[in-house]
């Protein structure tokens, strides 16, 4: 890797795949678009080493320069991912990214984060949605039994495929100014909306050059498997933005989300509200 490290995250169905899509139109960024292993392959190799009894003998002997060793080697590990790449920008995808940010930063001080947010009903009723088109087949973690509102308590649960990205957006307010400056969330809604002034923006904090994309005339690439989640969550990419509708969310889960969550839309959607108190 030659240029800036890059990493995407954030809530499903909150358009990070139209956003890595975007990202790959301009000419200095590098961007596969579907979600990466890098991430899980360094948070596999932290806990293997720590559980090596040479790694340790080593530590007791001579901290510094085993730490050294295992530093460098996993930013090497980390560069050497997308080094075939020689744009200024490389972008990685991987929900993990948010989660350990800060050992990102160990490895790469100067990586940042951009973290995908949207509404969270519509984010529940994108996912419901496609569960009733494809009801036949059960949820990755087995959520096809359960009624509409125990499914969505489930999603929301900490670690299950909303709740678990939801804590570390959470988890952001914890995180020192100097990291939280790393962190950009992008809001669906603006993505889809006011697709050039929101990529402008996002230009802007990555440090690279304007770029005008032509936004009913985007590239097509390849993207992650769907069946691996059980076609629940789609990634499909489409020639020019549009717009998704709006889903009918029942008024008792929706309020539920808006009283378990009401940090989330204080923080995005502060004038938005769905339900009445």
């Amino acid at each position: 890797m030659s240029g800036r490290f890059v990493g995407v995250a954030g809530l499903p169905r909150a358009g990070s795949t139209l956003l890595c899509q975007l990202l790959a139109e301009h000419p200095e960024i590098h961007c596969e678009g579907h979600s990466s292993p890098l991430c899980n392959a360094l948070l596999a190799m932290r806990r293997f080493i720590s559980d090596d009894q040479f790694f340790l003998s080593q530590l007791d002997v001579q901290f510094d320069t085993t730490y050294d060793h295992l530093r460098s080697a996993m930013r090497s590990f980390l560069n050497g991912w997308h080094s075939n790449s020689e744009k200024p920008v490389v972008v990685d995808k991987n929900r993990a990214w948010l989660h350990c940010i800060e050992m990102l930063l160990h490895l790469e001080p100067d990586a940042r984060l951009l973290i995908s947010v949207r509404e969270l009903g519509q984010i529940y009723g994108s996912i419901e949605s496609q569960h009733q088109k494809t009801i036949l087949v059960d949820f990755i973690d087995h959520l096809a039994d359960f009624d509409r509102f125990g499914r969505a308590d489930q999603l929301f649960a900490k670690d299950k495929s909303i709740g678990a990205p939801l804590s570390s957006v959470l988890a952001v307010q914890d995180l020192p100014q100097s990291v939280k400056d790393r962190v950009y969330f992008v809001k669906f809604e603006d993505l889809v909306t006011r697709p050039m002034e929101t990529m402008s923006n996002v230009y802007s904090w990555m440090g690279v050059s304007p770029h005008i994309i032509d936004t009913d005339q985007l590239s097509v690439r390849p993207h992650e498997s769907d069946s691996h989640y059980r076609h629940k969550y789609l990634h499909r990419q489409q020639t020019a933005i549009v717009a998704p509708r709006q889903h009918e969310i029942p008024p008792r889960i929706q309020n539920l989300i808006e009283q378990a969550c009401g940090w989330y839309y204080e923080w995005f959607y502060p004038n938005f509200r769905a339900t009445k108190p």
